[in-house]
């Protein structure tokens, strides 16, 4: 009850700052918020740290499972055949580039695969919603989780800074920027900022763009069940038997693809569909800030510098990936 409690109250926290200052988000804020606590009672006599451990980490696994569950009810699989069909192309090619990236050049960096795979769907889907569905699958560790939302974290800043000032000295339509920002930006948060400040279409056209790119999450997340089942399977003991499909595919994720499938055919209704992603921003920080809670600072000072150069390529990767595919393809 101690870890849940305070687990909570940082993930009410975080998304309270988070609602005043939208380029942070509260996913992060409850992270930092949960990685300063931890870091201040391991400080401290006694063992508060680790009293706190058994809560937060239930609270960093059952909160995170939900809220990808609710996420899927604000993602209509319509939508994609609809608005954001045409930029399919540029989606498939910036996500194949940025996955490529992430493992070649995370690997000679020397960074461990969960970091690279985390900080690889995180650029290339939807930031910290991509990581929190990628890292309940893989079962990453606290450290890397950290590691990865805070790089991702510095580039969503600087997209949302910078690509307005780009779109501009490249002469980018207002339809250009958005599939652009859209493709190319991390976070939602710093989607929104990013085409605000380039005009009403813009901001139109990069949200249709990234809540289809989100979609993404679904077979990219199957993909790594499968392959963690099969490790799992071949690292058991002979005698254990065949691996349950729960561990090929955790039933969150078919929970995930059913709400989609309920909002798809309609049958949400609309007006719910604030509170579920209202609902799935909220557990999104309650579980960060049990994954911040879990996480010693020594851990984020051995990343060191690598975790950044990977995030800076991979931004980079998919910022030029998706201005050459819209140029192949006449979007721009």
């Amino acid at each position: 009850m101690p870890g849940v409690a305070v687990a909570l109250g940082l993930g009410a926290a975080g998304a309270g700052l988070g609602a005043s200052v939208p380029l942070l988000g509260g996913a992060v804020l409850a992270l930092a918020l949960g990685v300063a606590l931890r870091e201040l009672l391991s400080r401290a006599p006694g063992a508060w740290a680790q009293a706190l451990e058994p809560g937060a980490r239930a609270c960093s696994a059952v909160a995170l499972q939900a809220a990808v569950v609710l996420l899927g009810f604000g993602l209509s699989l319509r939508q994609v055949a609809q608005t954001g069909g045409a930029a399919l192309p540029v989606m498939a090619a910036t996500l194949t580039v940025v996955l490529l990236v992430a493992a070649l050049l995370g690997r000679r960096l020397g960074l461990d695969g969960e970091t690279r795979t985390l900080i690889g769907v995180g650029t290339g889907i939807c930031g910290a919603s991509a990581i929190a569905a990628t890292s309940a699958v893989i079962r990453a560790s606290q450290p890397a989780i950290t590691t990865a939302m805070a790089t991702i974290f510095t580039f969503n800043v600087l997209g949302a800074v910078t690509f307005p000032l780009l779109g501009r000295a490249m002469g980018l339509s207002q339809e250009g920027f958005g599939t652009w920002a859209g493709t190319a930006v991390n976070d939602t948060s710093s989607v929104v900022a990013a085409a605000t400040a380039y005009g009403a279409l813009a901001l139109e056209t990069a949200v249709v763009v990234k809540l289809t790119r989100t979609l993404a999450i679904v077979p990219v997340t199957l993909a790594l069940a499968v392959r963690q089942g099969r490790r799992d399977r071949a690292a058991a003991d002979a005698t254990a038997g065949r691996t349950s499909w729960t561990r090929l595919v955790p039933p969150f994720l078919v929970l995930f693809v059913a709400a989609s499938a309920v909002t798809t055919l309609g049958w949400f209704p609309a007006g719910w569909e604030s509170g579920a992603d209202t609902g799935a921003h909220a557990l999104t920080a309650v579980a960060l800030a049990g994954v911040g809670l879990l996480t010693p600072v020594d851990a984020l000072r051995r990343a060191g510098w690598r975790p950044l150069a990977l995030g800076g390529a991979l931004s980079v990767a998919v910022a030029v990936t998706s201005l050459a595919v819209q140029a192949a393809t006449g979007l721009l």
